[in-house]
Order: C-alpha cells, then sequence, then structure tokens
C-alpha cells in the first residue's frame, strides 16, 4: 500500500527525522493560509506540491495545461494562484500513465536554501534476505539511472534484523556521503530514525530523495528530508490499524478496490486478454506466455490457493468490467484448489454475464477429470487447452478471430 508524502512525513517525524516545516491543504484558502504562516515565520520561499501516488509532479502536465505539480512561491498569492490550478484537476506524470490522477490534496512547505542533494532508502534485499541502507551522493536524480551508468556512487549498508541498525553503520553511511563535522551526527540520526520507521511500520520502500545539506538565515548547516516516500507491506497491514487508515481509495484503480473485497489480486493492464490464475507465479508466466504467441494480457488476476466458487464468479464480473477485454484465458493448476470448484464457478459466471467473448481453459491438478466434465455437461461454448502453451496460443488465435469478426459486422 502507498501512501502521500504527507503522510510519510508524519510518520517518519515521530522518529525524529526532520523535514521543512509546512502542512497538507484541500483549498486553496488553507494553502495561502499556511503559507502566509510561514513567510511570517521568516521563510523566503515555499514549495507547493501536488499529493498523488507517482513520481515526476514536478516534470507533470495537468489535464487543463498547466505544467508542474511542484511549484516554488516567493509570496502567499503566488501559492494561491498555483493551488486553484491544481486542486481538483488531474496531473499526467510519466508514471500515472495517460489516464493521470486528480489532485485533491497539497503539501506546502518551506523552501529551503539546499546546499546538497544526497539520496537515501531503506528496503529489503531478498537475495540476502536482510535489509539494506541504500545511499548515494547523487540525490535528487533518477537513482536507477545511476545505479546502471554509475553503480560505484550506489553505498549499501545490510542490516542484520536482529541487532537492527547499529549507531556505527549510521555514522558509516553518513561519512560515505561525504559529510563532516556535526552533519555526520545529525546524519546519523536521521538514518536511524529513517530506519526505524521502516522497520516497526513493516515498510517495504522508505525512500528519501533528496535528503538535503541545507543552510539555515544564520549560514548553519543542518541536515533535511525534503522529500519523502513510503510503501507498506499489504501482508503486514493486519498489524497495522493507523496505517491502514490511511489508504487512500481514490488513488487505487476502481477495479483493483473491488478484486480487494472478494480477496482477489488484481491489477489492470494495457492488453486486450484477460487471464485469470491461481498462484502469482503461474500468473507472471501466463501474461509471460501471452505474449510469446503475440497477444498482450489485459491483467494480472490471481484468486489464491483456495478460490470459492463465489470468488471465481466475482473475478469474471471484474474482468468484464475492462472494456478493453477481447478474451480470457483461464489457466488453473490445482494443488490445494480443486478445479471441480473453479469449473462450477466458470459456469455460474458465464450464465451469469451472458459471456460472448473467446474463453479458453486450461484444468489440470486436483480433481480435474470431475472440472472437465462438469464443463463439458455445461453446454457452453468453451475452448480447450491441453497445455499452457497450447492454451495461450489457442486465445491469441481466438481473440484475433473475433476481432476480425468484430470489425466486419461494422
Amino acid at each position: 500500500m502507498n501512501i502521500h508524502e504527507y503522510q510519510a512525513r508524519e510518520l517518519l517525524a515521530q522518529s525524529g527525522v526532520a523535514f521543512p516545516p509546512g502542512s497538507v491543504c484541500d483549498t486553496p484558502e488553507a494553502a495561502r493560509a499556511v503559507a502566509e504562516k510561514l513567510f511570517a515565520g521568516g521563510v523566503r520561499r515555499v514549495v507547493v506540491k501536488a499529493q498523488i501516488h507517482a513520481g515526476g509532479r514536478g516534470k507533470g502536465t495537468f489535464e487543463s495545461g498547466f505544467k508542474g505539480g511542484v511549484k516554488l512561491c516567493n509570496t502567499a498569492v503566488e501559492v494561491l494562484e498555483n493551488a486553484r490550478a491544481m486542486l481538483g484537476n488531474v496531473l499526467v506524470t510519466r508514471q500515472t500513465g495517460p489516464e493521470g490522477r486528480r489532485v485533491g490534496k497539497l503539501l506546502v512547505v518551506a523552501a529551503p536554501e539546499i546546499r546538497k542533494e544526497l539520496y537515501l532508502a531503506v528496503l529489503l534485499d531478498r537475495a540476502v534476505s536482510r535489509p539494506v541502507v541504500m545511499a548515494s551522493t547523487e540525490g535528487g536524480m533518477d537513482i536507477e539511472e545511476v545505479a546502471t551508468r554509475t553503480p560505484e556512487r550506489i553505498i549499501r549498508e545490510y542490516v542484520d534484523p536482529a541487532t537492527g541498525l547499529m549507531p556505527f553503520q549510521s555514522r558509516k553511511l553518513a561519512a560515505a556521503l561525504g559529510l563532516q563535522g556535526d552533519l555526520i551526527g545529525q546524519a546519523a540520526q536521521l538514518i536511524s530514525g529513517i530506519y526505524k520507521t521502516w522497520w516497526e511500520c513493516d515498510a517495504s520502500l522508505v525512500e528519501i530523495n533528496p535528503l538535503c545539506v541545507t543552510a539555515g538565515r544564520d549560514g548553519r548547516l543542518t541536515m533535511l528530508a525534503v522529500d519523502a516516500k513510503l510503501s507498506l507491506d499489504d501482508n503486514a497491514l493486519y498489524r497495522h490499524p493507523a496505517l491502514q487508515a490511511m489508504r487512500d481509495l481514490a488513488e487505487e484503480a476502481p477495479l483493483e478496490i473491488e478484486a480487494g473485497k472478494f480477496n482477489l489480486n488484481y491489477i489492470k493492464l494495457e492488453g486486450n486478454i484477460a487471464c485469470l490464475v491461481n498462484g502469482a507465479g503461474l500468473a507472471m508466466a501466463t501474461m509471460d506466455i501471452i505474449q510469446y504467441y503475440g497477444g498482450m494480457p489485459a491483467n494480472f488476476l490471481d484468486v489464491g490457493g483456495g478460490a470459492s466458487k463465489e470468488q471465481v464468479v466475482a473475478a469474471f464480473k471484474i474482468i468484464l468490467q475492462d472494456p478493453g477485454v477481447n478474451g480470457i484465458l483461464v489457466n488453473i493448476f490445482g494443488g490445494i484448489m480443486d478445479c471441480d470448484v473453479i469449473a462450477t464457478g466458470i459456469v455460474v459466471a458465464v450464465k451469469e454475464t451472458g459471456l460472448k467473448l473467446p474463453l479458453v481453459i486450461r484444468l489440470e491438478g486436483n480433481n480435474v477429470q470431475a472440472g472437465r466434465a462438469t464443463l463439458a455437461a455445461s453446454g457452453l461454448t468453451l475452448i480447450s487447452g491441453d497445455s499452457m502453451a497450447d492454451a495461450a496460443r489457442k486465445v491469441v488465435e481466438a481473440v484475433a478471430g473475433h476481432q476480425a469478426a468484430h470489425a466486419q459486422s461494422r
């Protein structure tokens, strides 16, 4: 689960991570009031930041034509004007896709005088099954590009989960970032706070980009986290009711929300062949083999290892709400799953929805003969796949034929 930047700031601040002062607002007038308070406190400039679950906000463009979801302002009037241009409007960035995201909140914060930009993140390195703190002197840039072009600039410090991040490791990272004097202690404290937040929130990622050396009005240098991203592990959310309350459904696809009600894992994609599969690994393999035979998957849909008839029916209904779907591939390997339960759900779903699209089914495993018998006795027009490859090839061919026939009928 992703949360907004202002929410990440709140969680990190509880662990002592320092940020520029500011507040979240949902009206232009509230944004101006926050800015006026900051300017009255001696701040020279403030920044207005659109709050959406996507990166690249500063280079994004609103559907209205207004450019930039992050704006530096010198007066409260500028803040008001920018807030009016952002709130309620759709911002399109390289991460949102062409549909963009509607901006419902803004973060108005002081814009510090930045002397140096750094990068810091905490995540789990699955290759070694340990947390790792990643840092770089190349803050503010696309870290993937830095890792590709200049991997030597990525610093990694692995953490023993039994002891947690030790103070000497935080100081080691601060020194590796080229910090000196008082900044080493400040950075070490900040790094410890970021790791503490990652650990206690069961986060999958905490990213600070940029982590900055800033200068105050008196010239004193301080460390501040200027931007924050925090992603939470869905599997651990049951332990964190307060974090669950931070979920913003407006930032999630409606079909994914609907799938969640039935404990289905659904992600919409850009293709036209829907997949209904049990198991994440099999789902990934199914999407790959569809592309191998020249098709494009329309979704990732994992019904899990023990789906009920009701879940299968719900999955079909969710799939058919996507207008881009021109065919469906059901690929089930029954281990725990009973193939006859899946078959019964398919029959009910096809009859309830009046499905007219090509449907290819491949069943293997637990109680498969009963499942095949259920499908055969249904009287429905179904295409059977003898193997995963055979099913993928058949669904690609069937969808192509369906589209051709549909085009001729126009």
